[in-house]
């Protein structure tokens, strides 16, 4: 008995240690981290939310971009801060997806590492070539760069990027030049500028300069993820407060104004859904012979 009583004992003291927790979250700034840099779609997704959070929470939120890496320098940053609700990661499947397939070395793992908090939405992949390029589809530039072989390049910001780029090339059994750069603003711009032919990117990116082609979609997702062992109490909050900001018609109308498609979850329905992707984007880099590196 004396046993089952320090167990009760203990395990009360944990509950009272989270609320206590949780009634003094936040008490300083909360850093929001962007995986790729300034004007990139995690940044602008971040800096929509950043100013309602902060007003919810009557705290300050600062929005932090830390590109590299396909979003695993910003992934392995979060990873490692303080499991007290102030340092928040706005994943994408970059580093919770499809970094894991495409480096042999990850130091941090996606789902046992972070604390799902909520989804935030998704955006589909649009293919935007050279204005100067003769084609207007992608049946079109198919057949350019088979008559064409080694002229053409491909850029990419992210996994995403690489995963479409690669897995056209070995649908249409084609050759370009992969080019990789740290985010989408000045890669557009070299694409734009003939430095490169081509990239796959985000609406929300590539939608301001309509130099897109039809007949290729592929989505891609975001959300927000705390460190691991991030006390039950602060992540439900974040989660309600989090809910109503991004559901919230306005905040919707702003991201679809950029071509994202705003929704949110449970931080349960956001864990399946993480897990569920890993495989996903696990069979495409495989389809798309893609090797790590």
């Amino acid at each position: 008995m004396k046993k089952l009583c320090l167990i009760l004992v203990a395990a009360g003291a944990a509950l009272f240690s989270s609320a206590v927790l949780a009634d003094d979250y936040p008490s300083k700034p909360i850093t929001l981290v962007a995986v790729f840099g300034p004007g990139s779609a995690s940044d602008t997704i971040c800096r929509v939310i950043a100013q309602p959070l902060s007003v919810a929470l009557k705290e300050t939120v600062i929005v932090e971009n830390r590109p590299g890496a396909n979003g695993a320098l910003a992934a392995l940053y979060v990873a490692r801060s303080a499991p007290d609700g102030h340092t928040l990661l706005m994943a994408t499947n970059s580093p919770l997806s499809v970094v894991p397939y495409l480096m042999k070395n990850v130091s941090y793992d996606p789902v046992k590492d972070f604390t799902p908090v909520t989804r935030v939405g998704s955006f589909t992949l649009m293919l935007v070539v050279n204005p100067s390029l003769p084609v207007k589809t992608v049946k079109e530039l198919i057949e350019y760069a088979k008559a064409n072989p080694g002229k053409l390049s491909f850029a990419s910001a992210n996994t995403s990027g690489i995963v479409a780029g690669e897995t056209l090339m070995h649908w249409a059994e084609i050759d370009m030049l992969h080019v990789p750069y740290k985010s989408s603003p000045p890669a557009i711009q070299d694409v734009l500028a003939g430095r490169v032919s081509m990239m796959f990117t985000d609406l929300t990116t590539g939608v301001p300069h309509e130099a897109g082609v039809s007949g290729f979609d592929m989505d891609s997702w975001a959300g927000i993820v705390a460190p691991a062992h991030t006390p039950p109490a602060i992540v439900t909050q974040l989660n309600r407060e989090l809910r109503k900001i991004i559901d919230d018609p306005d905040v919707k109308s702003k991201l679809g104004n950029v071509g994202f498609e705003a929704f949110s979850s449970t931080s349960k329905e956001f864990e399946d859904f993480v897990k569920v992707q890993l495989g996903k984007w696990s069979k495409m880099v495989k389809d798309a012979g893609i090797q790590p590196e």
